[in-house]
Order: C-alpha cells, then sequence, then structure tokens
C-alpha cells in the first residue's frame, strides 16, 4: 500500500494556489488593459508594474490562507467549509493589498483591475481546491493514501462511525475492525470483530494501525483511559467520539473533525500540522546540507582519524526505532574496537568503556562521532532536533515501564534535543528523560528548536 506523504503534498498545495493567485491576477490585467472590452483612454499602467504587485501579493495570500486553516488535510473538512474559508482569506488578503496601495501612495493601479482580480482568485481557487480534492478522493476509492483504523466499541456509536466511513469511501479510511467486549461472534456488518479490550495490547504489536477511534458509551470511562493507555503504550494515536472530554485524564486533548463527526484527541502534538511538519522538514533537510558541505573537513579528518588509529569500518550502523515505531539504520563513527564483544542490541557505553578506542573517547566527548546523522537527516529518518532515538531492546524494555514512553515515537528522532542540552546525555535517568521529551513533543515551535540548536554546541563542548 503507498502512502502519500502529507508534507509534500501540502507543498504542492502551496505551489498550486500560487500560482493560481498569479494566473488571476495575469488574468485580471488581461481583462482590463489587453482585452477589447475596455475603450476608456490611455491604458498607463504596464505589465512590469502589476508583476512588482504580485511579488507582495504571493506572501500575503499565503499567509492568509494558512492562518484560516486551509493547509489542514481535505480529508477532515467539507467542502463548503473550505470554500468559505477560500473566500474569507481571499478578502482579507484583498484589503491588505489596497491597505498597501494606498500607504505607498501607487494610486495608478486600475481599482476595476482590482476587483477582477479578487473575483477571479475565488473562482479559480476554488476550482483548483475542488480539483485537487476530486483528485485525492479517486486515489482513496483505489486504495491509496489510507490510515488504518480500528474502533473500539462495536455498538450503536461505533457502527454509526463505520457506516460513515464506508459510506464515503473517498476519506481515505480503512476499517480494519472492531474492538468490543460483548460481541463474539467474528464479524459485524462484514467487519471482523478482532478481539476485546484486553487483546488490543497484542493486535496492536502485531498489525500495523495508524488510529483507534473509541466509540464507548458514556459510563466507560475506566475502559476509555485503559484504551488510551494501551494505545500509548504501544505510540499509536487515539481519538474518542464525543461525549468524552470530562472523562479523559489527558489535558491535551483537543476537538477534531472527520466531515462533519467530532472527535476528541486525546493528546496534542504540533507536529501533527503537517504545514509544521514541512515547515519543520524543510528547515532540516536545508540545514543539514548546508552543515555537512560545512563540516566536510572535520568528517574527512575523523574518518582518517577512524581508519588509522584501529582497523576496522569507518562508520558504524546500528538500528534505531525511529517516528511511527519503524525501525532504521544510524550512523555514527565508528568508537570502538571491533575485537572486543558488542552484540549491537543491549549494550550501552559507559564513561570507562574498555571497549573505546583512545580516538573514539575524544570523538564521543565532543559528539563528534554522530556528525554522519546529518546523512540520516537528509534520508528522513531522523531530524535535526528531537528525541533520540533508542535500540529496539530497550524500547521493548522501556515502554511497559516507563509512563508514556512511546508518545516519543509521534515525532522523527533527532541529533540533539531538549533532553541533550539539559544535560541528559548517556546514561542519565530514562524516565526524566522521557518527561523532558514529552515536554519538546507537545510545545513543539520553530523557536524551541532554534533555542535548542543555539544551546547544542556548548552542551557538546561540555561533553558528557
Amino acid at each position: 500500500m503507498i502512502k502519500a506523504n502529507q508534507t509534500y503534498f501540502n507543498a504542492i498545495q502551496i505551489i498550486l494556489d500560487m500560482i493560481v493567485v498569479s494566473l488571476a491576477l495575469l488574468l485580471a490585467y488581461w481583462l482590463r488593459f489587453v482585452s477589447p472590452f475596455f475603450h476608456d483612454g490611455p491604458r498607463i499602467m504596464n505589465f512590469l508594474n502589476y508583476f512588482h504587485l504580485l511579488v507582495f501579493i504571493i506572501p500575503v495570500y499565503f499567509i492568509c490562507y494558512f492562518i484560516l486553516g486551509l493547509y489542514k488535510p481535505f480529508r477532515k473538512v467539507r467542502f463548503l467549509r473550505e470554500a468559505i474559508y477560500i473566500i474569507a482569506a481571499n478578502t482579507i488578503g484583498i484589503m491588505i493589498t489596497v491597505t498597501y496601495l494606498y500607504f505607498t501612495k501607487d494610486i495608478n493601479y486600475s481599482r476595476l483591475m482590482l476587483g477582477f482580480f479578487y473575483i477571479g482568485s475565488n473562482v479559480f481557487l476554488i476550482i483548483e481546491r475542488f480539483t485537487v480534492r476530486k483528485v485525492l478522493r479517486e486515489f482513496r476509492r483505489r486504495g491509496y493514501n489510507l490510515k488504518h483504523v480500528i474502533v473500539v466499541g462495536a455498538g450503536k456509536v461505533g457502527e454509526t462511525f463505520v457506516k460513515k466511513i464506508q459510506s464515503e469511501p473517498q476519506l481515505g479510511y480503512n476499517i480494519v475492525g472492531y474492538i468490543d467486549d460483548y460481541y463474539s461472534k467474528e464479524k459485524k456488518d462484514n467487519i471482523k470483530i478482532l478481539g476485546k479490550t484486553n487483546d488490543l495490547e497484542n493486535i496492536l504489536a502485531t498489525n500495523f494501525i495508524d488510529e483507534v477511534v473509541i466509540a464507548l458509551p458514556n459510563n466507560s470511562y475506566e475502559k476509555i483511559n485503559k484504551v488510551i493507555d494501551v494505545c500509548e503504550l504501544q505510540g499509536v494515536k487515539t481519538q474518542v467520539i464525543p461525549d468524552y472530554i470530562k472523562l479523559l485524564h489527558s489535558s491535551q486533548s483537543y476537538i477534531d473533525e472527520l466531515d462533519g463527526i467530532p472527535l476528541i484527541n486525546t493528546r496534542y502534538i504540533p507536529l501533527d500540522d503537517p504545514f509544521k511538519a514541512g515547515f519543520k522538514r524543510l528547515g532540516d533537510i536545508i540545514i543539514s546540507t548546508i552543515g555537512l558541505i560545512i563540516t566536510s573537513p572535520i568528517l574527512l579528518l575523523t574518518a582518517l582519524g577512524v581508519k588509522l588509529t584501529s582497523p576496522g569500518p569507518i562508520i558504524y550502523k546500528q538500528n534505531r526505532v525511529g517516528k511511527n515505531r519503524k525501525e532504521f539504520t544510524i550512523y555514527k563513527f565508528r568508537s570502538m574496537r571491533v575485537d572486543q564483544p558488542d552484540d549491537g542490541k543491549t549494550g550501552w557505553t559507559v564513561e570507562d568503556d574498555p571497549r573505546k578506542t583512545k580516538f573514539g573517547s575524544f570523538i564521543r566527548k565532543y559528539s563528534i562521532d554522530e556528525l554522519p546523522q546529518l546523512v540520516n537527516v537528509l534520508k528522513g529518518d531522523m531530524s535535526l532536533i528531537g528525541p533520540r532515538p533508542e535500540l529496539p531492546y530497550w524500547v521493548d524494555k522501556y515502554k511497559k515501564s516507563i509512563p508514556n514512553y512511546m508518545i516519543k515515537h509521534h515525532v522523527r528522532p533527532g541529533i540533539t534535543g531538549l533532553a541533550q542540552v539539559r544535560g541528559y546525555r548517556g546514561d542519565t535517568s530514562i524516565k526524566e528523560r522521557i518527561d523532558i521529551d514529552l515536554e519538546y513533543i507537545e510545545n513543539w515551535s520553530p523557536l524551541l528548536d532554534l533555542e535548542i540548536m543555539l544551546k547544542t554546541p556548548k552542551a557538546m563542548l561540555e561533553g558528557s
């Protein structure tokens, strides 16, 4: 099953929107100044003047579209609401543009042309968004870009939710099955009964599930909290069909919507927003590329140092657990001798680890061994900033003993992070480190990333 990347789709959507806005301005210019429809004397404004105006309009309209939520996933927004927001955003955009022209004394712009532009931008953008929505829905009908969902509760609430999903396959949700304590039969309305709530942990561990939708009756708050705990243990997102907001134990819950059906997300994660995730990913690509170029002399010298000081490969590869609980290969400069036993699954290094070479101790002290992870960032396995990725062995161990441990896998792991700049590196408290990781995940912002990035060099120089 091919899964479309919402981040890349949003980038394409932004480009399409800005092209449409540009075409609306060009068409408005043609209608007013080139077409045979108007004969009102000299036409004093040439095309270059309006091209300069476009340089102002593009960022203004982009900001308006972003603020009014036009880059949220389509599957959860009705088209009528989207069209209303398009008109509202374009209205704000044209008002800002006219205000700008007034204060800059650019009085020669045709008001009729600006009126044509306002009408055209609304009509063309609504047509473009409708077309994109139709294309996406057709892809989802054919089984692409699906979200795989388990519904907890096969009663009336769950049944209503499932029927809504089945009646509109273009929404892009695949119902894997029900979890219910009272239905022993294998299927209900052709939807499999996967098991009881006590089986949920094993079901999530053996199936790839994107979300769990909880559709239990009002008096089941203990069971709801238990389901949420199990899902968070496995790192799977949960949503609750209201009215259960007063029953939830998470202060981070917030209301969402699926085509008119209200849902409650049990934990707010800013990077679930595709635009914010795309912004962070774009920064990762740019900064890691620049970082590889700038540090290339250090990379070459370190590679030479590793090769000359001990036999074996220059790069050490190891499996780690990343976003959405998927394993990936992390890259480091080798800092240990290959003739020492190291199963690569459970071993942690300590301050006086006999496996480390002298050169390895030096590059580990100043985190130089981590520099090859810039390649992991470019590949998309990691981010520059985020929770540090763990070995699969420790993930299996800690997810049962450390509360909320698996929530860290909702975001890409990082080369550095909030816990690292606060001194939690190496053999330090996992519980306290996870608490800081959750603080980062739930309070992410570009400014927080910038703060961590600025503090990282000091943390590296201080060593561990």
